[in-house]
């Protein structure tokens, strides 16, 4: 897809509007209702989806066919960083009416380390074609991980760690543990603090990218055209904050989450396999966008199904032990 500057320009251009109006929307900090969050959830996500007809209209079915896989496999593995979100949340003890001015920020934060991640990685696919070998052996290998550590896990709360930047950052920059407003900076008896509120907007962005590491891989699988790699990363991004909010407390319900993005990891790194075969002169089939989108939606749907059958039947069984533990009493 031959995408100009001017196009590019007036996509950014877009989306900093997008986020803009976001921004004053939510300038008041305050607690967001299901409601608000549900809205806001639904507005993203048909912005996303007229995204996508204007790229069917204008540049034809594959390119929006990749958009639409891509944007889908992003929200999903998206997901996944609520998780540790609310971990963030709750070690950096930040009030709920702060807490979406605490996303918009780290998201956007996320979204500008995205696009670096994105531009170097469009470079090296356009000078090394064995990348995608890499890149194929790197998504499999995670989606094993993923399946161990599900497997392996115990039900124990899991608690969060700070990477290096984080730790990096508070060491030399002198900072208060007290919230003030919005504020990011205070000055108490003539010396510059930086507030909680910094250092957790910090945390949410720079813990972004370490989920980047798969999660722009794997669309590099489904798609090599950087502007749609960036958009489809900038809509399921900018819907995250909203979805925080509305499924914060169905998170625990996706018990089978971890093994759906497995699967969908592992098609891609399979699919870039393949791809990087047929680049070498390899006669080998290649799986197209249309059966790419179809895997990814019917895994999606089938993880989702399975998890809140398998969340019901845990509650229930909780609660006949329960009644049971009260009537021996």
């Amino acid at each position: 897809m031959d995408v100009s500057l001017a196009l590019w320009a007036l996509t950014i251009a877009g989306l900093g509007a997008l986020i803009g109006a976001d921004f004053l929307i939510g300038r008041n900090p305050h607690d967001v209702t299901i409601r608000e969050a549900g809205i806001w959830t639904v507005v993203w996500v048909v912005l996303a989806g007229l995204f996508g007809l204007g790229l069917l209209f204008f540049a034809g079915g594959e390119p929006a066919g990749e958009f639409f896989a891509g944007y889908i496999t992003e929200k999903s593995l998206s997901v996944d960083n609520l998780f540790v979100f609310v971990l963030i949340m709750a070690k950096f003890a930040v009030p709920s009416q702060y807490q979406q001015r605490v996303l918009l920020v780290g998201v956007l934060i996320a979204l500008v380390l995205r696009a670096v991640f994105i531009a170097a990685g469009a470079t090296i696919i356009a000078s090394f074609s064995w990348v995608f070998f890499i890149f194929g052996a790197f998504l499999i290998w995670t989606a094993w991980k993923l399946i161990k550590e599900a497997r392996a896990d115990d039900g124990d709360e899991e608690e969060f760690e700070e990477n290096r930047v984080l730790k990096m950052v508070e060491k030399r920059v002198p900072s208060t543990d007290q919230y003030h407003g919005t504020a990011l900076f205070i000055t108490e008896n003539g010396k510059r603090l930086m507030t909680p509120m910094l250092v957790v907007m910090l945390a949410i962005g720079t813990t972004d990218v370490l989920f980047a590491l798969d999660s722009i891989p794997a669309i590099f699988g489904l798609t090599q055209d950087p502007y749609i790699v960036f958009t489809a990363n900038a809509f399921a991004l900018m819907g995250l904050r909203q979805l925080y909010f509305l499924i914060g407390g169905l998170l625990k319900k996706l018990v089978h989450l971890s093994y759906g993005l497995s699967v969908i990891l592992g098609f891609i790194g399979v699919k870039l396999v393949l791809h990087a075969l047929h680049e070498a002169g390899v006669h080998v089939p290649e799986i197209s966008i249309p059966v790419s989108l179809g895997v990814i939606v019917a895994v999606l749907a089938v993880t989702t199904v399975t998890s809140l059958i398998a969340s019901r039947r845990q509650a229930e069984q909780e609660a006949r032990e329960e009644a049971k533990a009260t009537a021996d009493v």
